[in-house]
């Protein structure tokens, strides 16, 4: 039995888990918020970030002892994130992390500049977005070019972790998974694509070197093994034990569906995302712009809360007596409808009743992910299992309606620490490759964590009728949408 160590470093906290490399039993855990900013400069913005804070949180967290006995550590952390570095190492600004809107025109001028969304596509399989580490690059160029011109390493935060925990050596690295998110790395072909940081920042950079799934960055001073690390993404995938067949379905205020694939995938107009995984697969994306919102909204406007509205809904029958919600209250990215509003369609005297509308709210949620889902099953991934993430996986309203729509097993996991899990089974895998003990290719088996399961019921026909009568209204309202 061994003993290996998990950290996810969040937008907002840092968590450690403490595992069996056997059994992935949880032995030990450790919490600490990252430290509050104090005397911050008037004007600073919330997207940019001092990371001490990381290392701070991260040693509280890891007090006490938390660590004894640990072999090897694996380390998770926020994506959306760039560290620009100076030629010694040091920032030459704050971390740019996050949603960062900041970037969004210099986003739209890179899609212009390298001949559209086709070709980003094509290029790196995806196309350039406010919140992605090239576009955060593009904006500094413009905003700040003093700064600009003094970086000459990019790192992204859990890199940048990884290289601080080794005591920060002269060889940098980081994983598929992380390389994936940046913007200037291709999961197709495996390799960076130096001319667009070049596009985006206006000369070269040095990155760091892309690991295999199973390969340590190096050993500390006191002989401690450091895996690859990799983002927050891939570790809570890698933590769920995905595989072929699986698609995660997040429910937050927007929505995102990511499912296991043997290969890259892109689509012309954008509306992929692809990404690696940590395990040497790959991920491929398709968000939405409004999932939970659509609920809350809707909540709000009949003067309840989300789980009195899932009481509500839970009080009409499939197709809301024809009312169909198109949920895009913030514009829509999939179908791509960035300028659009919801729709609410089929008003008639009987089906003006505030059950009515609470369930048209959970179907059209559904509806529109299941749209995202789609996208991905017309490229030919397959989809066996669907887990769904989020609070508001564990309405009741949602887990009544979402085997039906989506057509599949539905799995609501229990809450638990996923990203830092996967940090410590990706340690397990690097440990054991360097023992001898596990394959390159194979991460240790762990067992699957505790969930929810529900399957399509006899009423599925019904629910075939409920999605066939939104795609109807989706195409009567927005032809061609797709």
């Amino acid at each position: 039995m061994g003993i290996v160590a998990g950290l996810d470093s969040s937008s907002a906290f840092t968590r450690i888990v403490v595992c069996d490399t056997d059994t992935g039993a949880v032995l030990r855990q450790g919490y600490a918020p990252h430290p509050q900013p104090t005397g911050e400069p008037e004007g600073a913005h919330p997207h940019d970030t001092d990371p001490q804070a990381w290392l701070l949180s991260l040693g509280e967290a890891a007090g006490g002892g938390l660590l004894e006995g640990v072999q090897a550590i694996g380390v998770s952390a926020q994506q959306h994130g760039v560290l620009p570095l100076d030629a010694q190492g040091a920032l030459v600004r704050p971390a740019l992390v996050g949603n960062d809107k900041r970037g969004q025109v210099a986003a739209v001028d890179l899609v212009d500049a390298l001949g559209g969304r086709r070709a980003w596509a094509e290029a790196v399989g995806s196309v350039p977005h406010s919140a992605q580490p090239l576009a955060k690059l593009a904006w500094l160029a413009r905003a700040e070019p003093d700064a600009a011109r003094r970086v000459a390493v990019l790192m992204s935060p859990h890199d940048w972790l990884v290289w601080q925990l080794l005591g920060r050596p002269a060889r940098r690295t980081t994983d598929r998974g992380g390389a994936s998110g940046t913007g200037y790395w291709s999961p197709a072909t495996g390799s960076y694509r130096p001319d667009l940081v070049e596009l985006a920042l206006g000369h070269m950079a040095l990155l760091p070197e892309v690991l295999g799934p199973a390969d340590a960055a190096g050993t500390t001073p006191e002989g401690l093994l450091i895996s690859a690390g990799t983002g927050e993404t891939m570790a809570a995938a890698l933590g769920l034990g995905l595989g072929p067949g699986d698609a995660v379905v997040s429910l937050g205020a927007s929505g995102s569906v990511m499912a296991v694939h043997h290969e890259a995938l892109s689509e012309p107009g954008g509306l992929i995302t692809s990404l690696a995984d940590a395990s040497g697969m790959h991920l491929p994306v398709v968000n939405t712009s409004n999932a939970v919102r659509a609920l809350r909204g809707t909540a709000e406007l009949l003067g309840t809360d989300l789980a009195g509205l899932s009481e509500l809904a839970l009080k009409s029958t499939p197709g809301a007596h024809g009312l169909v919600l198109l949920p895009y209250l913030e514009g829509e990215r999939t179908p791509n409808l960035p300028h659009t509003a919801g729709t609410l369609s089929g008003l008639r005297r009987d089906s003006m009743k505030p059950e009515h509308l609470a369930r048209a709210s959970f179907e059209g949620m559904l509806c529109g992910l299941v749209d995202a889902l789609d996208v991905l099953r017309s490229r030919g991934v397959e989809i066996r299992r669907v887990f769904l993430l989020g609070a508001a996986a564990g309405l009741p309203a949602v887990q009544a309606f979402a085997p039906g729509l989506f057509g599949t097993q539905i799995v609501v996991p229990a809450p638990a620490d996923y990203a830092a899990l996967g940090a410590a089974r990706q340690a397990a895998w690097a440990l054991g490759a360097q023992q001898g003990t596990l394959a390159p290719h194979t991460p240790p088996v762990w067992p699957a964590p505790a969930a929810q399961v529900f399957e399509p019921g006899e009423d599925y026909p019904a629910w075939r009728a409920v999605r066939q009568q939104y795609v109807a209204t989706r195409e009567e309202i927005h032809p061609g949408a797709f």
